[in-house]
């Protein structure tokens, strides 16, 4: 992480402006949990059109500044920039710095990886769809694309190399029917219309055995899988985990109604290397496949995240929920809260919300009342809906 250690002097003032960066204001830590703590400032800008919070602290008799993390953005060299700025128009001594070496390197674009924001904001297709998560090494995911040119297949993967790894066979073997992304599979359903989905394959996913609660099968994962899949799609398990395999019929089989097909050691045109290594030991192969025969309602992702109403910062300070507010599909928790002492009514409230297997960290600004989420409205997940709903209701009493 880059970083600067300097000399303590004065703050910068606000708003101000050094070496393409504009310096929008400084938001100073208010000890609201009563523990012992060091003074953090958040100073906020704007550099090449992009917003971030710098973090302020002192390092022993010094100040150390680096980016904040949940506002952190690529490429590294903007908040290598920042932080340059920020100590160049303080006019500091540099005691140390790691920015000074940070090369420019372009972020590395490819038209077939697509951010979680393009599903939900631009992602359009007449064709099917068909979804793999967790493609792993992508030696089915490629197979099915080369065989079926007329669907589009979405990729789903958390680990980068074997996205890098797909991406550069797709390039190699000219497939241009499938687009990758690096997104939580138990949430990415929710961006996807009902009943345009053909299949969904989940072959040989973690079996947590120890940690249950992040497998992919649960009730509302196989309710969403139902929803985006058309009249006779299929939701396909392939598992070498005998344990898995039980969980994921218990799971089934506990629905109101559904067509199950199981088979063991079942062939497909192509396999794993895993997957050749485990029958070559002897260990079975289960394929689970639930198949959907309902249609359903889409669901509405146009969601106002505004707050239509002004606060009195002052006295929420004193009276916001300082224990995490737990519901049955959601959470809140404020984390911090930020005074803005050349301001009126104003500051900045950090917060993590919404699904507890994937939560979101966001910072509300706070302007003379008026609140809105920095650095962009929240994913329009039902969680995060149910999350913003709560907030409104605990910001407005």
């Amino acid at each position: 992480m880059p970083h600067i250690v300097f000399e303590k002097k004065e703050l910068i003032t606000t708003p101000s402006s050094k070496d393409g960066v504009d310096f929008k204001f400084i938001a100073k830590s208010y000890n609201f949990t009563q523990k012992i703590r060091k003074t953090e400032y958040k100073i906020a800008l704007e550099n090449k059109g992009k917003e971030l919070l710098l973090s302020l602290k002192t390092k022993d008799d010094n100040f150390m500044i680096k980016a904040d993390k949940v506002t952190r953005i690529s490429p590294v060299t903007v908040m290598k920039n920042a932080l340059n700025a920020y100590v160049n128009l303080n006019e500091s001594n540099v005691l140390f710095t790691n920015t000074n070496n940070l090369k420019f390197k372009e972020e590395a674009k490819n038209e077939y990886l697509k951010d979680i924001n393009y599903f939900v904001d631009d992602f359009n297709t007449d064709k099917e769809i068909q979804i793999e998560i967790g493609f792993g090494s992508g030696r089915h995911l490629l197979h099915q694309a080369k065989a079926n040119p007329n669907i589009q297949f979405v990729g789903l993967e958390i680990h980068y190399p074997s996205i890098e790894q797909l991406l550069k066979q797709l390039e190699l073997q000219n497939i241009t029917n499938v687009l990758v992304v690096n997104y939580d599979a138990r949430l990415f359903m929710e961006f996807i219309e009902s009943n345009k989905v053909g299949k969904i394959f989940v072959h040989f996913p973690v079996p947590w055995d120890k940690k249950p609660h992040r497998r992919i099968y649960s009730n509302e994962f196989v309710n969403e899988a139902l929803r985006v899949l058309k009249i006779g799609g299929t939701l396909e398990l392939r598992t070498d985990s005998r344990k898995y395999f039980d969980f994921c019929t218990e799971v089934l089989t506990n629905l109101p109604k559904g067509r199950i097909t199981i088979d063991i050691n079942k062939d497909l045109a192509v396999s794993s290397k895993y997957e050749d290594r485990w029958k070559k030991q002897g260990k079975n192969i289960y394929d689970v496949v639930l198949e959907a025969f309902s249609e359903d309602a889409n669901i509405n992702l146009d969601f106002d995240f505004s707050f239509d109403f002004k606060i009195d910062y002052e006295n929420l300070l004193k009276t916001i929920p300082t224990k995490s507010i737990i519901e049955i599909n959601y959470f809140i928790h404020v984390e911090e809260l930020y005074i803005i002492e050349s301001a009126n009514n104003s500051g900045l409230i950090k917060l993590t919300m919404g699904n507890f297997d994937r939560p979101v960290t966001k910072y509300l600004y706070v302007n003379e009342g008026k609140i809105s989420y920095y650095q962009g409205n929240p994913l329009p997940t039902s969680s995060n809906i149910s999350a913003h709903k709560k907030l409104k209701e605990i910001l407005n009493k």
